[in-house]
């Protein structure tokens, strides 16, 4: 357990010292990846397209979101991290909070093929060292089919709450197929 958590604070440091690698805290709203596409080096590199992309290829939950849709998520979120080598986008994460009481954590995600190097770690570790969701009493999330990872890092699985969605998005054919 010791050792791997040293193998661990070691990899991150050869992260962010590995000119390859680059793990980029944007601003709240992420205005430079939302509206002009910046990836590393502050450059445009189309990179909203590229989170889609990573989002459509590595994950069930976030397959097929809209530009539209994902600049308006980006907007509204409070922390946002990326990593990137060179121009490639190898893992993302979001956060929203209240600043007080609760925060969410959203989104994470790495590349199938980057996987197991330490990268969701970092990712996460990002979101939870940033001074908005550090304030925060409980940091939540939700995840399909990585609890043991999560629980790896610190996290907690709560049995005793049950999970509710309410789907807002109406299917307009439904409904004019339904009034015919």
């Amino acid at each position: 357990m010791i050792f791997e958590f040293l193998r661990i604070k070691l990899l991150n440091k050869n992260i962010f010292l590995n000119r390859e690698i680059r793990l980029i805290k944007h601003i709240k709203g992420a205005p430079g990846l939302r509206l002009f596409g910046i990836g590393p080096n502050f450059l445009p590199c189309k990179g909203l397209y590229k989170l889609k992309i990573l989002l459509d290829r590595n994950t069930t939950w976030a397959k097929n979101r809209k530009i539209k849709d994902l600049r308006n998520c980006l907007a509204n979120s409070d922390v946002i991290v990326s990593l990137w080598s060179s121009n490639t986008i190898l893992g993302f994460g979001r956060a929203l909070s209240d600043g007080t009481y609760r925060s969410v954590l959203w989104d994470i995600v790495i590349d199938h093929n980057h996987q197991g190097k330490g990268y969701g770690k970092l990712i996460v570790n990002s979101l939870l060292d940033s001074e908005r969701i550090k304030q925060s009493e409980k940091i939540y999330l939700m995840t399909s089919n990585q609890k043991d990872f999560y629980c790896q890092i610190g996290f907690d699985e709560v049995v005793s709450q049950n999970l509710l969605i309410k789907n807002m998005k109406i299917n307009i054919e439904t409904i004019h197929i339904e009034q015919k």
